[in-house]
């Protein structure tokens, strides 16, 4: 339950706070006082999209803040456990900042959110309606959740879901299995000669470049031993090798150790390279050992290097390319061999799958019939109290010739709101006034499967007035009896109903238009109620007519 609104800085307002109560709330106050941007600013604390056009002239930021009594609100309290936001003693406070530069942020108990979480959060806290709202009732999948929702059917509504989205995932499966058999038979001969060729060629990975590496050596072993001997000679060439300079040169250290420890360092490295010398020339000597001029292995490998390109040119460009070919080959091939059996195992489930779907939409069908009659009825009774005597209503369920992810027939609301004529769908048929009166006839039976605790209306009495306005307050009075009701209204037949009353006053600040906000109580209600009624709010006639409409509560 929302408990205060406090705004800043947005649009006109400076800076107002709004205190509402349990019940039924009114907002009211004259044209262009401020109602609507109270609404604008509940809508971006519920996480609708702001921009810089929001914020106060002058002002660097405008500021919505929303303290909620979440109490035994468990889907709420789920979510914010899963997003790690802890409510003390089920207070939550909303926060939503826009600055003049149109960049937003968002908090939930003083954690960043994202206004994507924020919008996730204020769902489970308020509903919105305002004309858009009830334009949307006029599209067939609102009209469907507002049935589903009488039927108590969101489950099955989602194992219809699930059966639709498993049908389809199967008969995909079988389309493309049975795309890629054909492909393949296409292609067999081609396959298997492509699998026989880079079989038999038994391409090794890696192969390439040691080919490549031996075919070199044995091309230059004539060249490559005469380098490899200048190596070994530089090295151990009698007095004139690099081992013997450095034999000597470990002697004289040797000689200069007996005499002074402090050369220890230079004999350990002379060793340290001596025995790397000696193992260079070991290693040299087993390099010159390989070093052959065979012409016939050069003639061999060169075969082999030839082979490996023949193939490797028609298969990918390398041994790497080829061996990826080859197993595509095979892989299509094996769809020739296992499709048959596939195909039988993606039927079965497809059977399987539509058996479920079949019998789950039949679930939802009975579902839906049973609370179309029931919705229909209780709409029925309401309208003549909401001002449509005679007006008819009736949930239309028209059979599909396939199931589809919804169930098994389209959802239609059809009214007839005077007396001799048929009904006809809402979307056709009702005027601005008359269909804020259905909606709210729907939300009114609805009410108590409804866990959001916060309804706000904008514009539910539009197109009405008299006793009719009367009947609609009496109609939002009892639904405050299920959840927190907050109504903005111009009328005064609605605004006497209420519990609590809020009037929004424009006036001036420095030279600058500005919004407050007061409640209005005894006399002060009065006087409102009687500015509504269109008379002079001092006037002994107006103030009567408004004593005696207030006096109806």
């Amino acid at each position: 339950m929302l408990t205060e609104l406090r705004i800043r800085n947005l649009a006109v307002i400076e800076s107002v706070t709004l205190p509402v109560a349990p019940g039924f709330n009114v907002l009211s106050g004259e044209t262009g006082a401020g109602k609507s941007i109270i609404v604008g600013a509940l809508g971006l604390l519920l996480g609708e999209r702001g921009s810089a056009d929001v914020v106060r002239g002058g002002a660097d930021r405008a500021v919505v803040e929303g303290v909620f009594d979440a109490s035994g609100n468990a889907p709420l309290a789920a979510l914010l456990e899963e997003r790690g936001i802890t409510a003390e003693d089920g207070l939550l406070l909303l926060r939503r900042e826009v600055s003049a530069a149109g960049k937003s942020r968002a908090w939930v108990n003083d954690v960043t959110v994202t206004t994507a979480a924020l919008a996730a959060v204020g769902r489970l806290l308020v509903n919105l309606h305002g004309q858009h709202e009830s334009q949307a009732l006029l599209g067939g999948d609102a009209q469907r959740d507002v049935l589903d929702a009488m039927a108590g059917a969101a489950g099955v509504a989602a194992a219809v879901r699930d059966a639709h989205g498993e049908v389809d995932s199967v008969r995909a499966s079988i389309a493309e299995l049975v795309r890629r058999r054909d492909e393949a038979s296409k292609r067999a001969d081609y396959l298997r000669h492509v699998v026989r060729e880079i079989e038999e060629g038994r391409l090794v990975a890696g192969e390439e470049e040691r080919l490549d590496d031996e075919a070199r050596r044995l091309t230059h072993a004539v060249e490559l031993r005469a380098h490899v001997e200048q190596a070994l000679a530089a090295i151990e060439d009698g007095d004139a090798g690099a081992l013997h300079a450095l034999l000597s040169a470990r002697r004289a250290v040797s000689s200069a150790l007996r005499l002074d420890r402090g050369v220890e360092p230079v004999a350990e490295a002379i060793d340290a390279a001596v025995v790397t010398l000696q193992e260079l020339a070991r290693d040299l000597g087993a390099y010159d050992a390989t070093l052959d001029s065979d012409p016939e292995r050069l003639a061999e490998v060169d075969r082999r290097r030839d082979q490996v390109h023949r193939i490797t040119r028609k298969h990918g460009g390398s041994v790497a390319a080829a061996l990826e070919a080859l197993r595509q080959a095979r892989a299509e091939l094996e769809v020739l061999d296992t499709a048959a059996v596939d195909l039988r195992a993606l039927t079965a489930r497809e059977e399987a799958a539509r058996a479920e779907l079949a019998t789950q939409a039949a679930k939802l069908t009975r579902l839906r019939q049973k609370a179309s009659r029931k919705l229909s009825a209780e709409v029925e009774a309401l309208l003549p109290e909401l001002g449509l005597p005679g007006g008819t209503f009736l949930v239309s369920l028209a059979p599909l010739e396939a199931v589809v992810a919804s169930g098994a027939e389209d959802v239609e609301f059809r009214v007839g709101l005077n007396v001799g004529h048929d009904p006809r769908p809402l979307a056709r048929t009702a005027s601005g006034g008359e269909l804020s009166r259905v909606m709210l006839a729907l939300k009114t039976i609805l009410a108590r499967l409804d866990q959001v605790p916060t309804l706000v209306f904008d514009e539910v009495d539009a197109g009405i007035g008299g006793t009719v306005a009367l009947r609609v307050g009496d109609a939002l009075r009892r639904l405050a009896a299920h959840h927190q009701v907050l109504v903005i209204t111009h009328l005064a037949q609605v605004a006497s109903r209420a519990h609590h009353h809020v009037v929004v006053a424009k006036g001036a600040k420095g030279g600058v238009s500005t919004a407050d906000i007061s409640v209005a109580r005894g006399e002060d209600r009065v006087a409102e109620v009687a500015r509504m009624l269109g008379g002079d709010p001092a006037s002994t006639v107006s103030r009567a007519h408004a004593r005696e409409l207030l006096g109806a509560e």
